[in-house]
């Protein structure tokens, strides 16, 4: 196996949103010789902290953080490149004679590094303008609906309102008359190091919620709300691009439209922010080879202390 020669191992830790990831990855930096690499489609984005949850300057000061801050809101960040700028981070990582330790809640982008790419039809600009539009006229469940009869594989992994991935599988489907599902033909792609994959799920879910609702809480009192103003201020942004989709920023974005008061913003940001982490799962569930621990429990640091350490 490639990377088992020369020592080359990479632990991966993963879970859903507020599952503990970031504060046991900074516990274990203060073990190792870590740099950590960011599995999270939300932190590419630039001036997108509060709603992403970034680690602070002070984190990032004392522990090298990579595939952060890497575009403008009003771009795009493909699976694809995260596997190619992944793995030249770890390999770099790795020539520094340090760990690279792999932490988020991506799981699109873990299994794009961990199983490679499938072959896909290019972005059509002229179809997703189309479905743009269809989707402001009907809806993104009405959407859904469609997608559920040409692709009900794909459809049933998907919220209704995942109006992201809802897109590029009409999308894939408009453009090539096969189902996105019909073309997950991938297999697994060695990769130059050896990953191990940890997945971080509460065994208690209420108070995975609760801790959903109190981090929410917290990126309001931050200035979330402030946040996306000022981004909306820079930029020209609309509520269809994949920065603005990211839950959270989806609220703000409705709120400050005058769609809903503070109050719905609130509750539906919580609201979203569960229905991410019950995805995220299923997705865990998924995935092959992922040991499983429990953050509350004690030898969880530990079992992951003696990954890195191997």
């Amino acid at each position: 196996m490639a990377g088992k020669e020369d020592g080359k191992y990479a632990v991966c830790l993963l879970g859903p949103t507020a599952s503990g990831k970031s504060r046991i990855a900074m516990q274990l930096a203060g073990a190792y010789a870590i740099e950590i690499v960011s599995v999270d489609s939300g932190q590419v984005y630039r001036n997108m902290d509060i709603g992403t949850a970034k680690p602070s300057a002070a984190e990032r000061a004392s522990v090298a953080h990579h595939l952060i801050d890497l575009v403008e809101p009003t771009e795009s960040y493909s699976a694809g490149r995260f596997r190619n700028e992944a793995i030249a981070a770890i390999e770099a990582i790795f020539a520094r004679g340090r760990r690279p330790l792999l932490v988020g809640g991506t799981m699109l982008y873990y299994r794009a590094l961990a199983q490679g790419m499938d072959e896909l039809p290019q972005a059509d600009p002229a179809i997703r303008a189309a479905l743009d539009a269809e989707a402001a006229d009907r809806g993104w469940p009405a959407l859904h609906a469609e997608l559920a009869i040409v692709d009900p594989k794909t459809a049933a992994r998907l919220a209704p309102t995942d109006a992201q991935r809802i897109q590029r599988a009409l999308e894939v489907y408009r453009s090539s008359g096969s189902p996105l599902s019909s073309l997950h033909t991938a297999t697994r792609v060695e990769l130059p190091f050896v990953m191990t994959a940890f997945a971080l799920v509460p065994a208690d879910r209420a108070k995975l919620h609760a801790k959903i609702a109190q981090r929410f809480d917290a990126m309001l009192a931050a200035g979330l709300i402030d946040e996306v103003e000022s981004l909306r201020t820079r930029h020209t942004l609309n509520a269809n691009l994949p920065s603005m989709r990211c839950v959270g920023y989806r609220q703000v974005w409705d709120y400050l439209e005058g769609s809903i008061d503070r109050t719905a913003l609130r509750d539906k940001g919580i609201i979203a922010t569960r229905q991410l982490a019950k995805r995220q799962l299923t997705w865990l569930r998924s995935l092959p080879g992922i040991e499983v621990l429990d953050p509350e429990n004690p030898g969880t640091l530990q079992t992951l202390k003696s990954a890195l350490a191997s």
